[in-house]
């Protein structure tokens, strides 16, 4: 039996790392820059971004939170005031220590002009927003802070993949001070809400939430809280997380506040983030073997109308009926917005540009030519089905049942997500078990098991290649023998294989 062609090669069973990096470049979604280990965002992926930035921009400000700017450079001396959160940056920090270039003897540029103090390029932002608190906060009047910034870090990788693991990436931050733990434990408990609503109702990426067990946890938070996701590979993907701070930077920056009656005390702060890294957890929940898969809901394009031109005819009276079904179905408001529609005009041919939108993920298509426009009917093709799976439908019925289409398409890829972590995912009750369930060569998942939160085991997981992902909060309430130490009393943990 002859192979299957697919538009993308190698597929996901033969190579799923390089058939990822293949999408990305068939959907033209970024490419490697010049400098090593960072990308250039183009702009079909861009779009996607600011798709998800829009829609939690809103999110933040419907819970009352606010956005404002911070500067790029640290000071050194900032993240030395608290110790844990220095030593879960140091390895990854870019550090500026000149503030100049001048020629050199050999007629190059050398650096010159030495700094006082090196500033670090922001690998992320409490230290010098806590300094800002400390300024801005002097009452219980002033509390609580609610600060979200949009803006890029850099963390120094070694191995890196695009939108996976970069150098500097795109992301936004939340910080926040509070008079209460309570009123802090809210906060972070509601943004991870926040962020497990959006992964599954605009990504169609079903998540579990959890706390990170000790050894996971955020520098120098009390607790940090997730949302992890199963990748098609059946690897994890940490997708947002949530920390609850305490007072540690509080102590460590003076963050205090005067209460109502008159003592000082320090403020309970949180901070949390998502990143570009979204983007690839899009690609490697829902792509296929033919490329990218975009849910309807971050789309740029939610409909690519493609003009089917006869050699020699006259192509105005086909372009000029594809640009008014366009204006129709641009009024259409689906999920509160204006519906997104593209007529692609280009002087391409035809199935080369029906495979590049296919490639791009655009969750529908419309092939129109002289005889729909007498049948007045569109031919239509949906990314969610095979590219060869399209059919006549009436034009009148396609605009009148488009958001039921849309909508039809949005839920059942995370169904269908779903459905395929589901069955990727076991509970196991021994040692032995869990071993031979991540041994090389099998194809693992997530894995539930009773287990202490305990470093002592810690070699055996590094053995397989897996960590524990997060003691998730829903259905957890059973207890039981830890399968590695034996304590009694413990909760489910979730481990698994990860990026």
């Amino acid at each position: 039996m002859a192979k299957q062609r697919t538009a993308i090669t190698p597929t996901r069973e033969e190579n799923y790392p390089e058939w990822y990096q293949q999408v990305v470049k068939a959907a033209d979604l970024a490419e490697v820059s010049p400098v090593r280990g960072c990308m250039v965002i183009k702009p079909w992926g861009y779009a996607i971004w600011e798709g998800m930035q829009k829609d939690l921009d809103r999110r933040f400000k419907d819970t009352g939170h606010v956005n404002a700017y911070f500067p790029l450079f640290i000071p050194k001396s900032f993240l030395e005031k608290e110790a844990e959160h220095v030593d879960g940056f140091a390895k990854e920090c870019a550090v500026v220590t000149h503030h100049r270039l001048e020629e050199g003897p050999d007629g190059g540029l050398v650096p010159a002009g030495e700094l006082e103090e090196p500033l670090v390029v922001r690998p992320t932002s409490e230290t010098i927003i806590g300094a800002m608190f400390s300024k801005w906060i002097q009452s219980y009047r002033d509390l609580p802070i609610l600060v979200n910034q949009w803006a890029n870090v850099v963390r120094w990788e070694l191995r890196t993949r695009m939108f996976l693991r970069t150098t500097e990436f795109l992301w936004q931050e939340g910080h926040t001070a509070h008079a209460t733990e309570k009123d802090a434990r809210d906060e972070t408990m509601q943004m991870l809400d926040v962020y497990r609503d959006f992964a599954e109702s605009v990504m169609a990426v079903p998540v579990v939430q959890g706390r990170k067990t000790e050894g996971e946890r955020f520098p120098g938070a009390v607790d940090t809280f997730t949302i992890e996701a199963m990748m098609q590979d059946r690897k994890a993907l940490q997708a947002g997380t949530s920390h609850f701070l305490g007072q540690n930077f509080a102590k460590a920056q003076d963050i205090s506040y005067q209460t109502s009656e008159g003592d000082i005390e320090h403020c309970w702060t949180t901070s949390r983030g998502v990143s570009t890294r979204l983007v690839g957890a899009l690609i490697m929940t829902h792509s296929d073997d033919d490329g990218l898969i975009v849910p309807p809901a971050l789309a740029p394009q939610q409909i690519v109308i493609l003009p089917v031109l006869r050699k020699n005819a006259d192509p105005e009276p086909v372009i000029a009926y594809c640009r008014e079904l366009a204006a129709e179905l641009k009024q259409i408001r689906w999920q509160d917005e204006r519906l997104r529609v593209q007529v692609d005009e280009r002087d391409l041919r035809g199935g080369e540009k029906t495979w590049q939108h296919i490639k791009k993920g655009v969750p529908i298509r419309l092939e129109i030519g002289p005889r729909d426009m007498e049948n007045h009917s569109v031919f239509m093709g949906r990314r969610d089905l095979s590219p060869k799976d399209k059919s006549g439908v009436p034009r009148d019925e396609f605009v009148a049942q488009v958001g039921e289409l849309l909508q039809e398409i949005q839920d059942g890829l995370l169904a269908r997500a779903k459905a395929y972590r589901d069955a990727a995912t076991v509970t196991l009750s021994s040692k032995e078990d869990f071993a031979a369930y991540f041994a090389a060569g099998q194809p693992g998942g997530f894995a539930w098991c009773f287990a202490a939160d305990d470093p002592s085991y810690e070699p055996f997981l590094k053995s397989l290649k897996v960590t524990a992902r997060c003691i998730p909060l829903d259905n957890n309430d059973a207890l039981g023998d830890c399968i590695f130490t034996g304590a009694a009393g413990q909760q489910k943990i979730l481990f698994a294989k990860s990026y």
